[in-house]
């Protein structure tokens, strides 16, 4: 968790250059457009005029927000304050999370990284945005347009990580929990129990009450597990869908992320 805590430090770096810093992405004209509030995902990369390849099963997204760039590189995060200016994306500090990954995904990390750090020119056609770094281009296309977002209904919903304020944890066993919501009910497991309940919906939230469990007997992780699914699954929650993730959060910072199944 200390490399996640890492990006979230560095998408609030003030530049330090002298080429438009922190909330720069607002005005570019030179690129086409603004990019602030905008995500995007690969749709095809050339090197030297062929055709470059990623690693099984991963895209490059990258996400702009309030003057930062956050980059998904198929392996760890990349983020820092982003200028636009004068066509070039230019990055001065670039931090990421730290998780080890195989080599094609450690390789192809590396290499986004040197693409951000080097500058790329940027142009941005309606929902396509176009990086070119020397004989390097990479396209990439709206995220909502390559991957719209699921339904919150009728989906199955799989646990990712429970968040409780500034602290993420992951438990082994965390791959079994889920749940869906359908119309004004909500069912789903906690990994060792099954749940059910009501909600009530308004714009963005949700309101649970208490839920209806299962009494199978559960120890160690799978205790600590449950526990941490059911304090979040109560009272009102905001719930934002992007693509296929699911975040659910209380004002008091508990919450869950989840994944499309």
């Amino acid at each position: 968790m200390a490399g996640v805590m890492m990006l979230a430090a560095c998408g609030s770096e003030p530049s330090t250059g002298g080429s438009g810093g922190s909330g720069s992405t607002s005005s570019a004209p030179a690129g086409g457009g603004s990019l602030d509030g905008r995500s995007f995902l690969s749709v095809s990369l050339t090197e030297d005029g062929q055709p470059k390849e990623l690693a099984p099963k991963t895209r490059i997204g990258l996400r702009f927000a309030d003057g930062n760039v956050h980059a998904e590189t198929g392996c760890n995060q990349l983020g820092g304050a982003v200028s636009t200016a004068g066509g070039k994306l230019t990055i001065d500090v670039l931090g990421g999370t730290e998780m080890g990954c195989d080599a094609p995904r450690q390789e192809q990390q590396y290499w986004v990284e040197q693409l951000l750090k080097d500058r790329p020119a940027w142009k941005l056609d309606g929902d396509k945005l176009t990086l070119t770094r020397g004989a390097t281009t990479v396209v990439l296309q709206d995220r909502k347009v390559v991957q719209p977002d699921k339904a919150l209904d009728g989906t199955t919903w799989k646990l990712e990580t429970v968040v409780d304020g500034d602290t993420e944890w992951h438990l082994v066993g965390a791959e079994k929990a889920h749940l869906t919501i359908s119309g004004e009910r909500i069912t789903g497991s906690t990994g060792c129990n099954d749940f059910e309940g009501v909600v009530a919906r308004a714009a963005g939230k949700l309101t649970l009450g208490e839920m209806a469990v299962t009494a199978a007997g559960c120890t160690g992780d799978a205790a600590k597990l449950e526990q941490g699914v059911l304090s979040a699954l109560h009272g009102e929650l905001t719930y934002t869908i992007e693509a296929d993730r699911l975040q659910l959060r209380a004002a008091d910072g508990k919450g869950l992320d989840l994944t499309a199944r």
